[in-house]
């Protein structure tokens, strides 16, 4: 009896991958099958996904608040670690590890989220982060310091890597930009979490190891929530757990019929078909050579860590913490305002990402960055001509430049939130599912690395070129980027993640996913007009049934 059950569930299983209207062959030629549209198109948000979304993305607040807080740690950390004042050399071991951390966090999560699962790994990054914040806020010495700084790197860059890999593959294809951007405000929302709690500890004796501790808390709450999330349903899919994957789609979309949600598993099982043999039949170290031969892979392997490397050698991450040189007298108070504007221009991104589009946000975004450093590189010419180009301790310098700069600033960081501060991290989905993990480790462990190279020569390079010249270098840099997206960025919005992979099949794709697109949005105003007409038909039969049945009724028939 057992023998048969298995052996009809095997069939049954085997069903879920019979390719649906042509998927496979769609797939294999390059253009959008109509199969998925139809299943697309009961997307209707339920709150089901929002608190999924939401919880998932408290790796995005843990991200945000433990990159930020350390900075007002540093400055009240005094003689608690042994020495009396921490020397510049240890103070960069000690923010400089977290890096490291995350560079190798990063490289690692993905391809570990691939065989574990999203869910289980995020759940690891959560330990992490529990056990770093806790070692930091009882830690007497500054190698254990520096410890427990590396550890809770560790956590960030599992968590920059495998959050918003897990949102995209369980949100809706039509919103799946802005439920990455929610782990992105969450990010900036984390960070002006920390420069308050910075601010509210500074006078408190010991008051850095609250700073540091209490990223313990959203850790455990982000662990607790993770018992009662599901596992991504491509995951479960490529495990032959459909009847799982089926559960959680329909949580996702609870206003589908059952039938919608079985046609909704059928599409996804037969897109990824090729992707599951593919995973099943390799290993890991072929899969790594995959990524690089294959020219669909390479091409988005090339995109997703050129935003990704673009994102820090931008400069974001140091040329908005000069404020205290040049003159402002509450750095703290001026850092506030950055990270609040980066947090108020994030929000415009989760308004308008998935309507706008990722490539038209950048096209549109980036030159705003450049206009802002090239306008603070001259402020810097004319605000340091007294004291030869350089910026001096202890001189007063113009409060008219000093403003503009921070103008400047404040120009360039709201360019910047508006896009490539949340673009990057849509780079899960330029990869096929059997690449995908793989393919966000490298991109997450290209903006961690490149976050080390600015953050190891931007001292030096304001010593050499001067501010005004590192600024106008950053500028050039970013209109090389700009230059990358206008011929190697193409527009992912409103394609699914097995969609998107089509775009590479001959070039970058920058015309090839405008005609997807539109294809897409034919098929999908066909559908539409088809399912009107079918309900004007049933209702006029409804109407016509009702004047029978009145009629009926009248003659007391």
């Amino acid at each position: 009896m057992d023998n048969a059950s298995n052996s009809s569930e095997k069939r049954q299983d085997a069903q879920v991958y019979e390719d649906v209207d042509g998927i496979a062959a769609a797939v294999a030629s390059g253009e959008i099958s109509e199969a998925p549209v139809v299943a697309e198109g009961e997307e209707r948000t339920t709150l089901f996904v929002w608190l999924l979304v939401a919880c998932a993305s408290i790796s995005g607040l843990l991200f945000g608040y433990d990159t930020g807080v350390i900075s007002g740690a540093l400055v009240t950390i005094g003689g608690d670690l042994g020495p009396a004042e921490l020397s510049s050399g240890q103070k960069e071991l000690i923010t400089s590890s977290t890096t490291l951390g995350a560079l190798l966090g990063g490289l690692a999560a993905g391809m570990l989220s691939d065989f574990l699962g999203r869910r289980p790994v995020m759940g690891i990054a959560d330990i992490i982060f529990i056990g770093g914040a806790i070692g930091q806020a009882v830690c007497h010495t500054v190698w254990s310091m520096i410890g427990c700084r590396f550890l809770i790197g560790i956590g960030v860059g599992v968590a920059a890597c495998v959050a918003p890999l897990y949102i995209q593959e369980l949100s809706p294809t039509r919103l799946r930009g802005r439920m990455v951007v929610v782990n992105v405000v969450l990010i900036t929302g984390g960070q002006v979490v920390a420069y308050g709690i910075d601010a509210a500890f500074a006078n408190t004796r010991g008051g850095w190891r609250w700073m540091v501790g209490l990223g313990a808390v959203p850790a455990a709450l982000q662990a607790f929530f993770l018992f009662f999330l599901p596992e991504s349903p491509r995951i479960m899919i490529r495990r032959n757990d459909f009847d799982a994957a089926r559960t959680t789609v329909g949580k996702i979309y609870a206003h589908a019929t059952p039938e919608q949600v079985d046609l909704k598993v059928r599409s996804l099982a037969a897109a990824v078909r090729q992707s599951v043999e593919i995973t099943n039949s390799t290993t890991l170290w072929e899969r790594l050579r995959l990524i690089v031969a294959d020219p669909i892979s390479r091409r988005a392997l090339i995109v997703g860590c050129g935003m990704q490397a673009y994102q820090q050698l931008c400069g974001f991450n140091t040329v908005t913490t000069l404020f205290k040189e040049i003159g402002f007298d509450q750095p703290t108070a001026v850092g506030l305002i950055v990270s609040g504007t980066n947090f108020i221009f994030t929000l415009i991104a989760l308004k308008y990402i998935d309507i706008i589009g990722r490539r038209k946000i950048m096209l549109w975004s980036a030159p705003g960055m450049i206009i802002g450093l090239v306008l603070a590189s001259v402020a810097f010419h004319f605000l340091t001509k007294k004291t030869g180009g350089n910026l001096v301790d202890g001189t007063h310098y113009s409060t008219t430049w000093s403003a503009i700069v921070l103008l400047a600033m404040i120009f360039y960081v709201a360019s910047y939130a508006t896009g490539l501060g949340n673009v990057p991290w849509q780079q899960g989905e330029l990869f096929g599912l059997e690449v995908r993990g793989i393919g966000t480790s490298l991109a997450t462990t290209t903006n961690w690395a490149g976050n080390l190279l600015i953050g190891a020569t931007y001292l030096s390079l304001m010593d050499r070129i001067t501010p005004a010249g590192a600024f106008g270098f950053y500028a050039g840099l970013c209109l090389l980027g700009w230059l990358f997206c206008v011929f190697c960025f193409p527009e992912t919005a409103g394609l699914s993640l097995e969609e998107v992979r089509l775009i590479f099949r001959a070039g970058f794709g920058i015309r090839e996913s405008e005609r997807l697109r539109e294809e897409k949005r034919a098929l999908r105003a066909a559908e539409k007009a088809a399912t009107a007409k079918a309900k004007a038909r049933a209702g006029g039969e409804n109407e016509g049934e009702g004047v029978y049945v009145g009629h009926l009724d009248d003659t007391g028939n």
